[in-house]
């Protein structure tokens, strides 16, 4: 299997029971980094991952959240002072609409010592990206499309790796018709989940406009993918999290579920 998912968060954004959603595609070798949570956590998360940030040369941010984008100030950060250092090679691609793109751009410009701040737009790069726009990063095929978002822009996108196989990520928020096209008869579907549909009473995930694992479940089926990786959850239910939520999904979906913890590696 030369495919993984390398989940380093799994939570929404104000767990601190485990770290915010964000995860590492690898196909042959080269790794594409979805977000990096909300602050210099993903430090100890890629350290404990066992992944040097040396390895990172492809980052997608999908949306300008707290809990997905400031954690890229610290990537940007750890790479700029490894270029400084001779310890990286190459350039950081960042990839993203203008919008998040800007947002961490401000950021670094506020934040940065000017010694790193130098090294953007030289070796660490920003790719903006339009909706529905196919490029090319980590060795895989990219499209980007606008989820349609009510609160925040934001991006999920389909990518296509060297063996073919189609790995579609819907971003933090539930599924929009209108991105149909993009993500349906994927063979992964990677999805937020943020709690149970029988503790929806609790959580209020209609609320936050989030799913439940029953409604994630009843999508995969529609969508006809054969895969679904849940997270975005919340995290009081930690310990029975995973064995509840992929029940709760399997009344409706009879595909494969998957419900990661953070630092879960999926082989595919």
């Amino acid at each position: 299997m030369n495919n993984r998912l390398i989940f380093l968060g799994t939570g929404n954004a104000f767990v601190t029971r485990c770290f915010n959603t964000c995860f590492i595609l690898e196909s042959d070798g080269k790794r594409l980094m979805v977000d990096a949570g909300g602050g210099n956590g993903i430090l100890r998360q890629m350290e404990d991952a066992g992944i040097s940030f040396a390895s990172i040369h492809d980052l997608y941010l999908t949306h300008a959240h707290t809990d997905h984008v400031m954690g890229a100030v610290w990537v940007v950060r750890k790479v700029t002072s490894l270029m400084s250092q001779g310890k990286y090679e190459g350039v950081l691609h960042i990839y993203g609409h203008e919008r998040v793109l800007r947002v961490l751009l401000t950021m670094c410009e506020m934040m940065l010592p000017g010694k790193f701040l130098k090294m953007i737009g030289e070796r660490v790069l920003t790719v903006e990206v339009k909706d529905g726009e196919h490029f090319d990063a980590a060795g895989m095929h990219l499209v980007a499309f606008d989820i349609h978002s009510t609160k925040e822009k934001q991006f999920g996108f389909t990518a296509t790796l060297p063996d073919g196989t189609r790995v579609a990520c819907l971003g933090d928020e539930p599924f929009n018709a209108l991105c149909r096209d993009y993500v349906a008869s994927a063979d992964w579907l990677l999805s937020e989940a943020f709690c149970l549909y029988d503790a929806r009473e609790v959580f209020k995930p209609y609320e936050k406009h989030h799913s439940t694992a029953l409604d994630t479940g009843r999508l995969a089926k529609e969508l006809g993918v054969r895969h679904l990786v849940m997270y975005h959850t919340e995290d009081k239910t930690l310990a029975s999290r995973k064995e509840n939520y992929s029940k709760e999904a399997a009344r409706e979906f009879d595909g494969e579920i998957f419900v990661p913890d953070d630092l879960e590696v999926i082989f595919f």
